[in-house]
């Protein structure tokens, strides 16, 4: 078995199926994790790390507390063309495999789904791109990257004489770089499909080929490759892997619970910046209470630069609802959120300091109806939250 074939079972947008027979035969478009039955997503989405190279992230002797106060949340319910959905409705609808809602640090809401449990760890997706965004702001922080306007080629020169010479840190952080890039999960020849899961030489290479569509800074196009791009900004400029970094940084400082695992490339020794860290819920919920305490500790030390959260999360030039690798509502809203496809969230609300977790296996990597059916969600369960 050669690292490449493993790694076909792996990511994202090629993940593929997490067996045996799959390792043998990874070509086969019907086994891309987009024609997954629900029961591999579950199996595959929790389970992943056990079948692929990944690296331990190691948890903290000082868990962050979290207090329960339970509610009860089974009357919510939510109208969506001229349908009425109740919180069960959607779970079942969507494969909801675990949520929590937090507010003010106690624990409103917490289920499990299929088998899950406390200890279940499973899949972040794109989530992951907001985490590696705060490990960037920690770089600057730590003096290892002077500002986000510098261009990406100051920190990874084998990218020098690319069109990535007039980009900057900034532009890949907002999804503006103007570099063409497909990312159509369904289409097996998009770019993200061929490149998502290459990584360091492969996915310079790789890019430097690339043209540009845009000038930099003038419109979003999302792309995960980019996303690596900044892991690798970090690994470089840091010296060291993204695990150790989120370990030393964030999960054992602020109060990680429980391991995590960081899915590695197909060299078998990165870490994607975009994609595949495996935690258990409650440790996605104390990633969002980091976010929404601005990458303070609880003993007040600043681990990300004074401004860095509410800069990540103003809107960029580009898109209104996207700062540095968060999604935004929008205004008038204050909520940012972090998401990954099939359904995956960490959805954070300053001014009712509410963190709300969702982990889920959906029929469809990414539908309009599924975006139009949790916001939905979520603003009933807003509603219920601010007449407490």
């Amino acid at each position: 078995m050669n690292k490449v074939t493993l790694f076909c079972l792996l990511l994202s947008f090629s993940i593929n199926h997490f067996s045996e027979e799959f390792i043998s035969n990874p070509a086969s478009p019907e086994q891309s994790i987009l024609f997954w039955e629900k029961s591999q997503k579950i199996n595959g989405f929790r389970n992943g790390f056990n079948f692929v190279p990944s690296r331990v992230i190691n948890k903290s002797s000082s868990p962050y507390p979290l207090n329960y106060l339970l509610l009860d949340f089974s009357q919510i319910s939510y109208e969506l063309n001229g349908k009425t959905y109740t919180l069960e409705d959607y779970n079942k609808k969507f494969n909801v495999a675990g949520m929590m809602i937090v507010r003010r640090g106690n624990i409103l809401h917490e289920q499990y789904n299929f088998g899950n449990n406390k200890d279940s760890k499973w899949i972040s997706f794109s989530v992951t791109k907001s985490v590696t965004s705060m490990l960037l702001g920690a770089a600057i922080k730590d003096g290892y990257i002077k500002n986000i306007k510098d261009p990406v080629t100051k920190y990874l020169p084998e990218l020098s004489g690319s069109n990535y010479d007039k980009i900057s840190i900034k532009h890949i952080l907002q999804m503006s770089s103007g570099i063409k890039w497909n990312e159509d999960y369904e289409d097996p020849y998009s770019d993200v499909n061929l490149a998502a899961g290459l990584n360091s030489s492969d996915l310079y290479k790789y890019l430097s080929k690339l043209d540009t569509a845009h000038k930099p800074g003038r419109k979003f196009n999302y792309n995960t490759a980019e996303s690596n791009l900044i892991g690798g900004i970090v690994r470089s400029a840091v010296g060291s892997n993204l695990s150790n970094y989120l370990e030393s940084k964030i999960w054992k400082p602020f109060g990680m619970e429980s391991d995590a695992h960081w899915a590695l490339d197909n060299t078998f020794l990165d870490e994607l910046g975009g994609c595949c860290i495996y935690a258990t819920l409650k440790d996605y919920t104390r990633i969002g209470i980091f976010a929404l305490k601005q990458g303070k500790l609880l003993n007040g030390t600043e681990v990300l630069p004074k401004k860095w959260i509410r800069d990540s999360t103003k809107a960029s030039k580009a898109y209104r609802h996207y700062g540095y690798q968060w999604w935004l509502s929008g205004p008038p809203y204050k909520s940012y959120y972090a998401q990954g496809i099939f359904g995956q969230m960490i959805w954070i609300d300053p001014p009712t300091e509410t963190v709300i977790v969702i982990q889920s296996a959906s029929d469809k990597a990414w539908t309009p109806e599924a975006d139009q059916h949790k916001f939905a969600l979520l603003t009933a369960i807003m509603i219920k939250l601010y007449n407490l």
